[in-house]
């Protein structure tokens, strides 16, 4: 298989030396040849819920929308996975598009702001699907935006591919089957984190939580973590909603009888402010975070000397490509580093994600042979690749992809975020 330099519209397969992808790979091949069998081969989709005729899609295009934050308070979230999208979306257009059938589609971005308001997100989800007549749906960074949209996915039966955190979102799998969330599960990342505050000889943990879907899952995966890693949950607290602001007695709250360490579940710019004011309050003792802390933002002058000598888990393409340099997704990585640094300047560890969503789908749309929404959807539960953010193993039983052992520590460090392990 090409890579990205070279012509090649997928991500990689499995790669030598990882035998846990290949497994998964064969696992999620038998598990979804009687669902794939039952497909049909239209090329648009056939009636339904989702079958409206589009008036504003071209009869030789892959088209996606993408309904993103790109202003408000989660912008600098929203803002990297739309650069993502175009980068690569002009990337595989100057390869002649992704191979459908007998046709080479032209991939079309449909892109709108959502605001970061759910009831927005949902509107412009159901205007991608009916007026715009889109393919598949990408988005919603944030919890709350992604559920917002995963209600119109699966009523107008359009895949739907999350950029958020939260495990509801692909949960219960019954109530999802059109859903895929691309960032890692809460229980992989809390397992992670328990075993790094047990190996930082961390006895007494505080978990300080992002209102919200995100939090939630946070705080369920961690208690039942750190119990089997053997490390005391001190106490869990909740950050104030977004109309709340203020974190400073949420801190001082976490601090109370000055736990070893204080996990830090939330996502960016609630981390770097929740890490602000646990240091105000004079807390001296190691922070630790979840993947959703990683943003420039984060690391901004308002916040750094906060967060330095912290502790992060996030997928190791925040520090670099797992793979040797010579492996076809390393290639790929490297590739979409270098034209995301040409055009915007610096790269972010968050950015994989939306790059990831689009070759997925290109990925499913060529094994397909086809556009129909079904058939997406059908060849989006059996991919098991390797992408630019990490491993991902869907599966018809596992619609939340990131594989466990993608993810890696990292720590900052005279203002970078540097890799642990």
């Amino acid at each position: 298989m090409a890579t990205a330099a070279t012509g090649s519209s997928t991500l990689a397969t499995a790669v030598p030396g990882r035998g846990g992808l290949a497994r998964r790979s064969l696992l999620a091949g038998t598990a979804g040849t009687l669902l794939l069998g039952a497909c049909g081969r239209d090329e648009e989709p056939a009636s339904g819920p989702g079958s409206r005729p589009a008036t504003t899609r071209g009869p030789q295009e892959l088209v996606v929308g993408a309904s993103l934050e790109l202003s408000g308070r989660w912008a600098a979230l929203g803002v990297l996975q739309e650069r993502a999208l175009r980068i690569t979306a002009a990337t595989l257009n100057a390869e002649d598009g992704v191979p459908v059938g007998n046709l080479r589609r032209t991939i079309r971005l449909v892109v709108q702001d959502n605001a970061g308001d759910p009831g927005l997100a949902a509107r412009q989800a159901t205007d991608l699907a009916w007026a715009h007549g889109v393919h598949a749906l990408v988005g919603g960074t944030v919890a709350e935006t992604a559920m917002a949209i995963v209600g119109v996915a699966q009523k107008l039966q359009v895949p739907y591919l999350s950029l958020a955190a939260a495990d509801g979102i692909v949960l219960p799998l019954a109530q999802r089957t059109y859903v895929y969330k691309l960032t890692p599960d809460a229980g992989d990342v809390a397992r992670r984190l328990a075993r790094l505050a047990r190996a930082e000889k961390l006895r007494r943990v505080a978990v300080l939580a992002a209102h919200g879907l995100h939090g939630d899952s946070g705080v369920r995966a961690m208690a039942g973590a750190l119990e089997i890693a053997g490390v005391d949950l001190a106490r869990t607290v909740r950050l104030p909603g977004a109309a709340d602001g203020d974190p400073t007695w949420a801190a001082e709250r976490a601090v109370e009888g000055t736990p070893d360490g204080i996990v830090v579940w939330g996502t960016a710019p609630d981390s770097g402010a929740a890490a602000r004011a646990l240091r105000r309050t004079g807390y001296t003792g190691q922070l630790l975070f979840d993947a959703g802390a990683v943003a420039e933002e984060t690391l901004s002058e308002s916040y750094l000397s906060a967060m330095e000598g912290a502790l992060v888990v996030h997928p190791a393409s925040l520090g670099g490509s797992t793979l040797t340099n010579t492996t076809t997704a390393a290639l790929a990585r490297r590739d979409f580093v270098f034209r995301y640094i040409r055009e915007y300047g610096g790269f972010s560890g968050f950015a994989p994600y939306g790059s990831d969503a689009l070759h997925l789908l290109a990925n499913a749309a060529r094994m397909a042979a086809s556009v129909d929404r079904g058939r997406l959807r059908a060849y989006l539960q059996n991919q098991v690749t390797e992408g630019i953010a990490g491993a991902y193993a869907f599966a018809p039983i596992r619609h939340g992809g990131m594989a466990a052992d993608s993810l890696g520590v990292f720590t900052v460090a005279n203002g970078a975020w540097v890799r642990v392990s």
